[in-house]
């Protein structure tokens, strides 16, 4: 049966009923449910990566419970749409840790919330795994209970200043991002990079996701010289009209960055299919066609095992696949330590090198929280999508 959010908040309070009545906690702790938080965006302006995760957050869940769970427990996963708000993911993660009492929790699936929620979960110490891209999200000190298994801003911001310079060999660039606390933060620290390295930032921008008119914007940047123009948002409805803006001035520019570009949300909203072309998005050798067409065994066995199940041609691949691989950490802590307790989910992370999840192979220490590696980034073409995954960019090899 498939999981919905009403079925996981029901599980949860009947969990909870179990664990508040006669039976001996031993007993209970041997039977049940491992309960997964899930902090998702699933509505709200940044909904487009959420949406796609749920997906492979649900599939993974059935699919273990399908095979007799974990040590004979199901998997439980507690979903809460934070609607895109930072104030609405606080509140959600307080009541998953104090009321749910989840083991574990996956997400928020934005920077903007996760700034917000990091802090509180790491004075519980709650095991956390998130895919937000802030440099500053990860640290082993100060929140020695979370774990990244996406690659830092750092290493996305690497990826499209050198696919910029070296590969388009631009000198001159425009750098945006949507208002958010993570659009602010990635479009700072792109511009420090930029200028480090010798180019020339024509127009520095934070745009409101809902903006209506973003030519004015467009404007400034052409007449500033941008030789190419650099995108950090996961407002795909922001995206779209910045392709659209493009198109109407019939300027023949590129836009490389974020990964939302590339979301099947965009094809829907660019008023014709070749407003969509010459637009370069980071993504992962893993969820990559190579030269004949063809994807990496783990992920195409992954694929097709979904097939029929997840419907992937509107989403990013990479998105379906890391969604999977946080419920699938997690079950792995509880069968490996026979525990669901925090310091013990959280050590089994710190243990883990070379972890052969779908979507990379993660690498996790007590120093280091950042579990992916950088040569697992390349540059794919936004509008080459087949079933969430996508042909490399022109020069990439």
């Amino acid at each position: 049966m498939a999981l919905t959010r009403r079925g996981l908040a029901v599980g949860s309070a009947g969990a909870l009923g179990l664990a508040m009545g006669g039976l001996a906690r031993p007993a209970i702790a041997q039977s049940e449910a491992i309960r997964i938080g899930w902090l998702a965006a699933l509505t709200g302006q940044s909904s487009a990566p959420a949406v796609g995760y749920n997906r492979g957050v649900v599939f993974a869940a059935e699919q273990i419970n399908a095979a007799g769970g974990i040590r004979g427990r199901q998997i439980e996963i507690v979903t809460r749409d934070t609607q895109s708000d930072p104030t609405k993911a606080v509140n959600s993660a307080q009541e998953m840790i104090s009321r749910a009492k989840v083991h574990a929790i996956w997400g928020p699936t934005n920077s903007g919330e996760a700034l917000a929620t990091t802090p509180i979960m790491a004075r519980t110490k709650m095991p956390n795994i998130h895919q937000c891209v802030v440099n500053s999200l990860i640290d082993p000190v100060k929140y020695p209970n979370a774990f990244r298994i996406a690659p830092s801003n750092q290493q996305w911001d690497d990826a499209v200043r050198n696919y910029c310079l070296s590969i388009l060999k631009v000198k001159s660039v425009a750098v945006v991002g949507d208002s958010t606390g993570y659009g602010t933060s990635a479009v700072n620290a792109s511009v420090e990079a930029f200028k480090k390295d010798g180019a020339t930032v024509v127009y520095q921008a934070q745009i409101d996701a809902t903006q209506p008119d973003v030519m004015p914007d467009m404007l400034r940047m052409r007449n500033g010289g941008a030789q190419a123009i650099v995108v950090w948002s996961v407002s795909t409805g922001m995206e779209a009209r910045l392709f659209n803006a493009r198109a109407t001035m019939n300027w023949d520019v590129p836009f490389v960055g974020h990964p939302a570009m590339g979301s099947g949300e965009v094809g829907q909203l660019v008023t014709k299919p070749e407003n969509w072309d010459k637009v370069y998005i980071i993504g992962y050798r893993s969820c990559s066609f190579d030269e004949s067409g063809k994807l990496p065994a783990r992920t195409q066995e992954f694929v097709d095992s979904m097939k029929g199940k997840v419907r992937t041609d509107d989403t990013s691949l990479w998105w379906v696949v890391s969604g999977a691989d946080a419920v699938k950490l997690v079950a792995a802590a509880v069968k490996e330590t026979g525990s669901t307790e925090s310091a013990d989910i959280i050590a089994y992370w710190n243990s883990l090198k070379n972890y052969p999840a779908v979507f990379g192979h993660f690498t996790f220490s007590p120093t280091e929280h950042n579990g992916l590696p950088t040569e697992e980034i390349v540059m794919s073409k936004a509008n080459s999508s087949h079933d969430g995954a996508f042909s490399l960019a022109p020069g990439y090899g």
